[in-house]
């Protein structure tokens, strides 16, 4: 069996089950996925959580491929409220469900080993090849940031794409002090940066998180902010999304992931609920 976990909200609901969809497509093991979500409709409307509609659909996606697969929703929103509310980083350009991955610590009966994915990555190929490498020793394996390599520190990993030892994890409290750090300290990326700062980290080859061209042994492309030089010197930063589909087209070319395209645009057909946004 594969563990993963993902974290978000349900206006990213297309973006989870596009991601889902692509892992259960070239995979034949059992899933087990674990998405993190919460309620925090009082602050702002925006940041409800996924429903049990929503929930109930994705396990329908990967039931069809392996009977025994399934989807759990996990509601953090006590544990957030009592530990994240109130830091220094509430209010930034990522959503504080980003910050849902640092109370894993309070969920019980996780798995040793899972995968930790971004909504924003894909699967390119059998993410079995990801899940079976040795993390024996460290908290996570990660890949380094492409831009952050150069313009922060050439360990600097990104943390959209993990593969976590919780055991480690919580040995070393490595959550705890992520958490501290995240409240004590503005960042621009708060979780990740207190990731890199205190995670026992192994660093693994980008086709486990592709963050440019996706290439023949692609494992996971994360569809993240990406920067192109026109010289002299000119530049220009995008950040193109998998359901921004005629972005990914025109801008990226790339168009393996249309026949997921499709199977989502019959879902909508029927589910048009689903979809909406807050």
């Amino acid at each position: 069996m594969i563990s993963i976990v993902y974290s978000g909200n349900r206006n990213y609901f297309e973006g989870l089950l596009m991601s889902i969809m692509s892992v259960a497509k070239f995979t034949n093991e059992e899933l087990c996925i674990y998405v993190l979500t919460m309620d925090l409709s009082d602050i702002n409307p925006v940041f409800a959580p996924f429903s049990e509609q929503q929930i109930n659909l994705l396990n329908e996606i990967v039931k069809s491929k392996n009977p025994k697969s399934k989807v759990l929703k996990i509601d953090l929103t006590d544990a957030y409220k009592k530990e994240l509310l109130h830091g220094k980083n509430n209010n930034n350009g990522y959503t504080p469900f980003a910050l849902l991955r640092l109370l894993m610590d309070f969920i019980p009966n996780l798995p040793d080993k899972m995968i930790y994915l971004d909504v924003d990555t894909m699967s390119c190929s059998d993410i079995k090849q990801f899940y079976d490498q040795n993390v024996d020793d460290y908290d996570f394996l990660a890949c380094k940031d492409y831009m952050g390599r150069f313009w922060i520190r050439p360990s600097y990993c990104n943390s959209g794409s993990l593969l976590m030892n919780m055991q480690q994890i919580k040995k070393d409290n490595l959550l705890k002090k992520c958490r501290e750090m995240v409240n004590k300290t503005k960042m621009l990326m708060p979780d990740q940066t207190a990731l890199n700062k205190y995670g026992k980290k192994k660093y693994m080859p980008f086709k486990f998180n592709e963050q440019r061209k996706i290439k023949k042994d692609t494992v996971i492309k994360h569809f993240c902010k990406g920067i192109v030089f026109f010289l002299p010197f000119g530049f220009h930063i995008y950040n193109i999304k998998q359901w921004e589909r005629e972005k990914v087209h025109k801008s990226l070319k790339i168009f393996m992931f249309d026949d997921i395209y499709e199977e989502v645009d019959k879902l909508k057909i029927y589910h048009p609920e689903y979809f909406s946004k807050t």
